[in-house]
């Protein structure tokens, strides 16, 4: 998992590319009434405008919140690895599928006196989706790339002494 800032962010665009892209497929697929193979492209249009916004959210809002929601649910020090990334997951999914099916509600479908019933209904149908991918799918992904561009060393928890510094 990230270690520094400049990891946060790598992780943080990886995942918004994974998450983006396939919640953008799924929508203009439920609005075209199926999945084709036109609709894979169609989305990279909507990939950028919809990229942003996420990563904005999630460096700025929804990602500290969800942590911060997160961390009072489990704890880093006690639970497994797994329970924490689980619900750090689904911190993340609840706070992110409102506010991203907002933008794309006002985006895409318009503002109207509907506009709040739209939202809501954006929102109850992206939110198995969004959940599902991230816990099954796009998190296990970006984790496995993740540790692959940035592998932990092991075995450097030794105690370092002056003698051991070459000049």
């Amino acid at each position: 998992m990230p270690k520094t800032k400049f990891q946060d962010v790598i992780f943080t665009l990886l995942m918004v590319v994974v998450m983006v892209y396939a919640l953008v497929v799924y929508n203009i697929s439920l609005d075209r009434g199926g999945l084709t193979n036109e609709v894979f492209v169609m989305a990279f249009g909507e990939l950028v405008i919809m990229g942003i916004a996420a990563f904005l959210l999630e460096m700025f809002l929804a990602g500290p919140l969800a942590k911060k929601l997160a961390f009072s649910i489990a704890d880093q020090g006690k639970d497994r690895q797994i329970v924490v990334i689980l619900v750090v997951s689904a911190m993340t999914v609840c706070i992110m599928c409102p506010l991203m099916s907002l933008i794309a509600t006002l985006l895409f479908k318009g503002v109207d006196s509907q506009v709040v019933a739209k939202w809501l209904q954006t929102t109850v149908l992206n939110f198995p989706m969004a959940f599902c991918w991230q816990i099954f799918f796009a998190g296990p992904f970006v984790r496995w790339i993740f540790g692959h561009l940035f592998p932990e060393k092991k075995g450097c928890a030794r105690n370092v002494s002056v003698q051991d510094i070459e000049v």
